[in-house]
C-alpha cells in the first residue's frame, strides 16, 4: 500500500528542510497568511531538488491569526484573494522550473470551504480554469462543488487532529483536539488509511513537526507502507 503525506511550508518556521526530506506532497504558503516570497521560493526550490510534488496553499491575508480566524467576506472578495495568491505562487515556481500541481487551502479559508458554499464555491471559481486537484476533507461541501466542476478532488486526513463524531475535526481550542500519544496516532493513521483517504498531513508549523514526521514515518515502515505523492501514484510525472 501506499500513501501520500503532505506538509504545509513556506511559512518561515525552520522545519521546511528536514520536513521536504520526509513528506511526498509540499503545500508551498502563497504569502497571504505567513511566509515571503524568501520563503516561498526557498520551499519552492528545495521541493524540486528533493523531487516532492509542490502545490499551492492559499489563505486569508490574517497575518495576526495565522490565516485561522473564520471571516465573513463576499464570494468575489474571497476569489480575488485565492487568484492574486496563485498568480504569485506560479510567479516564483516558474523562477524556480516548478509546477505547482494542486491547491489545498489554508487554515480557516480551508475549514470554511468544508461546509460553506460561498467560500467553497469562490475557491473553485479560482481553480477551475487552472484544471488542478483540490485538497480537502472528504464528504464536504468543496468536494461536492469541485466535482461538479470537473476538478479532481483528493481526500485530506489529519494525523494528529482528533475528530468529532460527525466527521468533522474537533477545533482546536478544544480539550484534547491534538493527538500526542503514538498508540493513538497510529491507530489514527491506518483507520484514515482503510478509509481510502489518500493524503496524511504533517503541520509545518508545530515544534514537534520533525519528531512527527518520524514517527508517522516509523509506523508506516513498520506496517509495509510506502509514502508516494498521491499524484505519481496515478502514474503522473511530478
Amino acid at each position: 500500500r501506499t500513501i501520500d503525506l503532505n506538509a504545509d511550508l513556506g511559512e518561515g518556521f525552520p522545519f521546511d528542510l528536514a520536513l521536504l526530506d520526509r513528506v511526498s506532497s509540499a503545500n508551498v504558503c502563497c504569502g497571504a497568511h505567513a511566509g515571503d516570497n524568501m520563503t516561498m521560493t526557498i520551499a519552492l526550490a528545495a521541493a524540486r531538488d528533493r523531487f516532492v510534488v509542490v502545490g499551492a496553499h492559499p489563505g486569508y491575508d490574517d497575518r495576526d491569526h495565522f490565516g485561522r480566524r473564520e471571516l465573513t467576506l463576499k464570494r468575489m472578495d474571497i476569489f480575488k484573494i485565492v487568484l492574486k495568491q496563485m498568480s504569485r505562487i506560479f510567479k516564483l515556481a516558474d523562477g524556480e522550473n516548478v509546477t505547482v500541481r494542486y491547491v489545498k487551502p489554508h487554515g480557516a479559508l480551508y475549514n470554511q470551504a468544508q461546509r460553506d458554499k460561498t467560500v467553497a464555491r469562490a475557491i473553485v471559481d479560482a481553480i477551475a480554469p487552472l484544471g488542478l486537484p483540490i485538497v480537502g476533507q472528504p464528504d464536504s461541501v468543496i468536494e461536492e462543488i469541485a466535482r461538479e466542476n470537473g476538478l479532481r478532488f483528493v481526500r485530506e486526513g489529519f494525523i494528529d487532529r482528533r475528530y468529532a463524531t460527525d466527521g468533522r475535526l474537533v477545533a482546536r481550542t478544544e480539550p484534547n483536539a491534538i493527538l500526542t500519544d503514538p498508540i493513538e496516532i497510529e491507530d489514527q493513521i491506518f483507520r484514515l488509511i482503510d478509509s481510502g483517504f489518500e493524503t496524511l498531513c504533517l503541520h509545518g508549523d508545530d515544534p514537534r513537526a520533525v519528531e512527527s514526521a518520524d514517527l508517522v514515518l516509523r509506523i508506516l515502515n513498520d506496517r509495509g507502507v510506502t509514502v508516494q505523492s498521491f499524484l505519481q501514484r496515478q502514474g503522473e510525472a511530478s
